[in-house]
């Protein structure tokens, strides 16, 4: 109880709110800019997903539980439908972002560079995180842009973040969902279910085949969700606390080594929209697979490693 009436851990929990709530306000402006663009084929499916997707962000510690899944669901719709498209863009031309980058040089980078700077130091040196430094980090990059240009006004960053989203389009809240599925197959006992079905297959006190198979675990299971924050949970209880951490295995360390295992799995699959279908979609690839394509050796090369790494140092 301490922890949570600390001043400190309040006061992230309201900046993150307020994060929220402006993401949310962001998506809002997204879905009405759309609603009133005519060039957008499907200008009323792509208005109705976002704006009822911000909705849901911003207003979703207000909402009775059963509303918000009601729009979650109703929001799929036009998705599933492909009525959700990108509509017209407000991008400068080629020739002005040429003439910025030949002005700013490598300035260019700090406004990229200060969000993570912002992170690290909110995780290190406050109790806020660093999400909310993340957050912090933003509005700083954006008065440096600011300052960079009189042209970088407010509302260009809201249709730079409008075109963003139109880009990548109803895969973005891929990731979101995803995460939230660990937690629901945590409750739902998706774990003791492995658990039992490994028991019968790994020998008893055998921590190396332990090992294994919940690194194994870890990969497949991310490529099927997509997240390996998600995998962890479920794979955790079903496989390394009964044979791996209970056999005197290094929970720290194999811990964080079945993590990375899992973020091998992220490498492998379009279900990491993150990491391979938004790449895809802002590069304009013609594989949609490319990302992939490139990424599978050094994902099995880096899981093996860590497999091995987890065997000889447990």
């Amino acid at each position: 109880m301490s922890y949570f009436m600390n001043p400190d851990v309040l006061l992230g929990e309201k900046l993150l709110e307020v994060l929220y709530i402006l993401m949310g306000l962001i998506l809002i402006y997204t879905g009405i800019k759309n609603f009133l663009d005519k060039s957008n084929p499907h200008r009323y499916g792509t208005g109705y997903f976002w704006c009822t997707l911000g909705v849901v962000i911003s207003g979703g510690r207000f909402i009775p539980s059963l509303i918000s899944g009601i729009l979650i669901f109703s929001m799929t719709v036009p998705a599933v439908l492909k009525k959700v498209s990108k509509g017209k863009t407000k991008l400068p031309s080629k020739e002005y972002m040429q003439q910025m980058s030949d002005k700013l040089g490598m300035k260019i980078f700090i406004p990229a560079l200060s969000i993570g700077v912002f992170a690290i130091i909110f995780a290190l040196f406050t109790k806020l995180g660093a999400l909310v430094g993340v957050g912090v980090g933003v509005f700083v990059a954006i008065l440096i842009l600011m300052f960079y240009s009189k042209n970088n006004k407010p509302t260009t960053f809201l249709d730079d973040a409008a075109d963003m989203l139109g880009t990548v389009g109803p895969l973005s809240m891929l990731p979101m969902l995803l995460a939230s599925l660990g937690a629901v197959f945590t409750s739902a006992g998706v774990g003791t279910v492995i658990s039992s079905a490994v028991g019968k297959v790994v020998p008893q006190g055998n921590v190396v085949v332990g090992i294994i198979i919940y690194a194994f675990g870890m990969m497949l299971f991310t490529i099927i969700m997509g997240n390996a924050f998600a995998a962890i949970t479920v794979m955790t209880v079903g496989i390394g606390a009964p044979f791996v951490f209970s056999q005197g295995a290094n929970p720290a360390l194999i811990g964080m080594l079945a993590l990375t295992c899992g973020y091998c799995g992220t490498l492998l699959t379009p279900m990491a929209a993150n990491f391979n279908v938004v790449p895809v979609a802002m590069l304009e690839m013609k594989d949609k697979y490319g990302v992939i394509k490139n990424q599978w050796f050094i994902a099995i090369f880096m899981f093996v490693f860590q497999v091995v790494y987890m065997i000889l140092f447990r």
